[in-house]
C-alpha cells in the first residue's frame, strides 16, 4: 500500500494546491482543473487555504515549478501552518523528495490524492482489492530513491552472496502481492460473470458519466433503489444493479458504477475492469452529463476516451444531459439542444422529463428488438412470468393446444426461449 504517512489524517488538514502549466494554455481551462482538484481535496478531507499556479516554458525536472515560485510557496507554508501541498499533475519520486525538502511538509500529486479517496470510499471486498492493486502498481515504479536512508542488508555468515538492497526486497514483496490481488480479482470477475449470465434474459442498461454527474440520483429515480447519494466526488465505487420497468412493461436491469474523471490513474481504470464489465455487457449505455457545468463538453470527451480505452465501442449510447434545473439561463438550452440533437435533457433531482428519458430508452431498445410469434402450450404456462418480464406482449390468442403470443423481444432473449423450449415455440418472425 502507499505509505500511510502520505495519506493519513487528511481530515481538517490545512492544504494548498499547486498547478504548473505550459505557456499558451487557456487560463479558464487551467482554473477549471484547479477548481476540480480543490473539490477532490475537500472530498479527501483537506481545507484549502490557497491556490498557486505558474506558467512555464519547460517544467523543472527537479521540482516541476521554478525555484522562485517554490521559495514563495515555502514562505506561505511557514506563515500559515500548512501541512499538505497537492500538485495537479503527477510528480516523479525525485520531484516529491525535493519538494518535501523545500516545503518541509507532505507533498501529494493528483493520482495519489485520487487513490487516497478511492481507498477511503471502498466498502466491498472487491473495491478494496481493486484500490490496493492500483496503489501498489502506482507505487512500484516509484520505489527508486524512497529508501535512501538504508544501505544494503547485512551479508556474511548465514547468507549467500552480498545480500540485496532494500528496494529489491520491497519490489519482490510488492510484485508477489500484486499477483495475489490479480488472482483474487480474476476469481471475483468469474463470479460476476456467472451472476450476469443468470440475469441474461433481462434487458440491461448501464449508467456511465463524469464523477458527480448525477448517476446515482437518476438510478434512485428510475428504480427506487435507495443508492447512496452525496455531493462528493467518487461517493460510490461499487457497482449497483437494480430493476426498473420500461414504458412497455418490460422489466430491465440498470447498473451504476464509479464515475470517471480527467487524469484518472491508468492503473485505477485497469483495476476496475471487473466492476466495469457490467457496462461492457450492457445492451444500451446511458451517458449522464452535468450540463450545468461550463466544461461539460470536456467531461463528455473524458468519458468517451475512457470507454474507448476499455474497448467499449459497439454499444448504443444515449447522451443524457442532466441538472438542467441548475442552469441559470434556461434559454441557453436551445443552442445546446441543436448541438446535441439526439440527446435528452433532464433533471434527475427535480424529476424533470424523466418520462421523456424512459420513452427514449424504450425507442432505442425497440430498434434493437423485433417482433416474434411464440406459441406456448397450456402445460408450459410456467414460462409466462419470464416472458412477461423480458418481452413486450403485443397481442395474444388462445388456440387448441396453447396460447399464441406476438411479442417484441431482443433476439438473444428469443434464442433463450427457443433453446429452452424449442419444441413448443412457433418459429415465426413477425417482421423480417
Amino acid at each position: 500500500m502507499i505509505d500511510k504517512e502520505l495519506i493519513s489524517e487528511k481530515q481538517y488538514e490545512r492544504a494548498i494546491i499547486i498547478s504548473a502549466s505550459r505557456k499558451g494554455e487557456m487560463r479558464n481551462i487551467i482554473e477549471e482543473h484547479i477548481n476540480e482538484l480543490e473539490f477532490l481535496a475537500k472530498t479527501a478531507g483537506a481545507e484549502i487555504l490557497e491556490k498557486f499556479s505558474q506558467e512555464l516554458a519547460k517544467f523543472n525536472i527537479a521540482t516541476m515549478i521554478g525555484k522562485g515560485k517554490a521559495e514563495e510557496i515555502h514562505e506561505f507554508i511557514k506563515e500559515n501552518s500548512i501541512t499538505l501541498a497537492i500538485f495537479d499533475d503527477d510528480l516523479t519520486p525525485i520531484q516529491i523528495r525535493n519538494l518535501e525538502k523545500i516545503f518541509e511538509i507532505k507533498v501529494l500529486d493528483r493520482s495519489m490524492l485520487i487513490l487516497d479517496i478511492f481507498a477511503k470510499h471502498a466498502q466491498s471486498n472487491e473495491a478494496k482489492t481493486q484500490v490496493e492493486l492500483a496503489q501498489l502498481q502506482y507505487l512500484m515504479p516509484r520505489l527508486t530513491r524512497m529508501w535512501t536512508h538504508l544501505s544494503k542488508q547485512f551479508g556474511g555468515i548465514g547468507t549467500k552472496g552480498p545480500g540485496e538492497t532494500q528496494i529489491e526486497t520491497d519490489r519482490r514483496i510488492i510484485k508477489h502481492r500484486i499477483q495475489i490481488l490479480k488472482e483474487k480479482l480474476e476469481d471475483i470477475s468469474k463470479t460476476r460473470e456467472v451472476q450476469r449470465k443468470n440475469r441474461s434474459n433481462f434487458p440491461r442498461f448501464a449508467l456511465v458519466g463524469y464523477t458527480n454527474a448525477g448517476k446515482s440520483t437518476l438510478m434512485n429515480v428510475l428504480s427506487q433503489a435507495g443508492v447512496y447519494v452525496e455531493d462528493k466526488l467518487f461517493a460510490t465505487l461499487d457497482t449497483t444493479v437494480r430493476q426498473f420497468v420500461l414504458p412497455s412493461g418490460v422489466e430491465a436491469l440498470l447498473s451504476d458504477t464509479v464515475g470517471f474523471i480527467r487524469k484518472l490513474p491508468t492503473h485505477l481504470v485497469a483495476s476496475f475492469r471487473s466492476t466495469l464489465a457490467e457496462t461492457a455487457e450492457s445492451d444500451i449505455i446511458l451517458h449522464i452529463v452535468d450540463v450545468s457545468n461550463p466544461f461539460f463538453r470536456d467531461h463528455i470527451k473524458v468519458v468517451e476516451d475512457t470507454l474507448n480505452y476499455l474497448k467499449i465501442v459497439d454499444i448504443p449510447i444515449i447522451l443524457v444531459l442532466n441538472k438542467i434545473d441548475l442552469m441559470q439561463e434556461y434559454f441557453g438550452l436551445s443552442s445546446i439542444e441543436s448541438e446535441f440533437k439526439d440527446s435528452i435533457f433532464i433533471s434527475a433531482k427535480r424529476h424533470i422529463n424523466i418520462q421523456g428519458l424512459l420513452q427514449k430508452i424504450q425507442d432505442i431498445y425497440n430498434k434493437q428488438s423485433k417482433e416474434y410469434i411464440l406459441t406456448i402450450p397450456y402445460n408450459k404456462m410456467e414460462m409466462l412470468s419470464l416472458l412477461y418480464k423480458c418481452a413486450e406482449i403485443i397481442s395474444k390468442k388462445d388456440g387448441d393446444f396453447g396460447t399464441e403470443f406476438k411479442v417484441r423481444i431482443q433476439y438473444d432473449d428469443y434464442e433463450f426461449f427457443q433453446n429452452k423450449f424449442g419444441n413448443f415455440i412457433n418459429n415465426k418472425l413477425g417482421n423480417e
